[in-house]
């Protein structure tokens, strides 16, 4: 069993560029998904990702700040199966019906010399708020070629969660597992 955990988002992430203005970019879906991984009852690891990832990101390298909001769509998880993607959707884990996004919104970028280290804000979840930190595992900006030469700025962010605290019981009376990781990958465009 896997629970999805967006991160929001996720999640979001860290755009940078050299200006003395904050910048806003808009994210690139092609680059950008919120995947999850949960223990499966000791035995393998149950992972899965979420295609429908959309936002704004606004960020001053110069200043050291930034503002982020991305919001997940649940119905997009993807796991390579069908009926547990059905089953993520349903009441008993991810109610998409009920709650059908999961959004990730920044209050502090933390900095390591000039690129993001941590981002920390509130992911809302299954209709309930709580503070979530996002660690860079990656961060970058560089010209993409593919876009005549446009800035592109992102990474790869990680969070662990214990899904309980957004009310995701399912399964735990068999033991199965509270924490999720949640991964985002994530690649915004500098608007022009």
């Amino acid at each position: 069993m896997r629970i999805p955990f967006l991160l929001t988002a996720a999640a979001a992430l860290a755009l940078g560029a050299g200006s003395a203005m904050a910048a806003n970019y808009t994210i690139d879906p092609t680059h950008t998904f919120v995947t999850f991984e949960i223990d499966h009852n000791g035995t393998s690891t149950n992972r899965g990702r979420f295609d429908n990832v959309e936002g704004t990101i606004e960020f001053d390298r110069a200043a050291k700040t930034g503002k982020v909001d991305v919001t997940v769509g649940i119905a997009s998880v993807s796991t390579g199966t069908a009926g547990f993607d059905k089953h993520l959707q349903s009441e008993q884990l991810l109610n998409a019906a009920q709650f059908p996004t999961a959004r990730f919104v920044s209050e502090k970028f933390d900095f390591k010399g000039d690129k993001v280290d941590e981002i920390k804000g509130q992911l809302t979840l299954l209709g309930q708020t709580h503070p979530v930190t996002l660690d860079a595992e990656k961060f970058n900006c560089y010209a993409n070629q593919m876009l005549q030469g446009r800035e592109v700025c992102g990474g790869d962010f990680e969070v662990k969660i214990d899904r309980t605290k957004w009310g995701s019981n399912f399964g735990l009376d068999w033991g199965a597992a509270k924490e999720v990781k949640v991964i985002i990958q994530i690649e915004a465009i500098k608007a022009d």
